[in-house]
């Protein structure tokens, strides 16, 4: 548990109770998960490397310090979307990459659909993003993809965290960190994190199903 750390602040803990709240409509839900990401970058990018730079105020010249490299951020498709516009309302000029996962219901497996990311990632901070940390497996399945870039400095940005999730991302990747909102008790038989806040994609986008097209039919037959 040494590379977790849990954000513990009452704008924090206020936003959670409300996308709990299973009354909460969709519009603000995402925007919460929004504002979330926000504290969540703030908590996760305090040690960026940073370089002095000379800049000319209406003063006169001075020496500031700016982010040392551009940090790499990984939203996994799909809800991880919804922490990205937060995330970079705190680092601006990240590089953003984008991995698709979803999760196979029968065996909770995760399946990859899409990456779209730099070819080298060594020396970069990289933060994959996603509310939900449950199985760990989607989680894992991003940091492999990011650490066969080249990333060392991986880390998991999440809302919510079960510790099944945890062990399996720690297990799988015992360099990186997880910076979450929560660590609630358990999953349930359908991988769900309980108490949780459901299906944060479904929530946060109105949709029913996070399955392809395709991958649905197949299952249908």
């Amino acid at each position: 548990m040494e590379r977790v750390t849990v954000i513990d602040h009452p704008a924090v803990a206020d936003r959670l109770a409300r996308l709990r709240d299973k009354t909460t409509p969709t519009p603000v839900f995402r925007r919460l998960v929004e504002e979330v990401g926000v504290f969540l970058a703030y908590e996760a990018t305090r040690d960026l490397a940073l370089r002095d730079e000379r800049v000319e105020t209406p003063l006169e010249s001075a020496t500031v310090r700016r982010f040392g490299l551009r940090p790499v951020v990984a939203p996994i498709l799909r809800s991880g979307l919804g922490l990205l516009s937060g995330f970079l309302s705190v680092v601006d000029d990240a590089v953003v990459a984008h991995l698709g996962f979803f999760r196979d219901p029968e065996t909770l497996a995760a399946v990859p659909y899409y990456a779209n990311l730099p070819d080298d990632l060594s020396g970069s901070a990289v933060y994959a993003l996603d509310p939900m940390l449950a199985t760990g497996h989607s989680g894992a399945a991003a940091l492999d993809v990011l650490a066969a870039r080249g990333a060392t400095d991986l880390s998991f940005l999440c809302v919510i965290a079960a510790p099944d999730g945890i062990e399996h991302v720690g297990g799988k990747h015992p360099s990186a960190r997880i910076v979450t909102c929560a660590i609630d008790a358990r999953l349930n038989e359908h991988g769900y994190i309980v108490p949780g806040l459901g299906d944060a994609g479904d929530r946060m986008f109105g949709s029913a199903s996070s399955l392809p097209a395709g991958y649905k039919e197949k299952m249908n037959r």
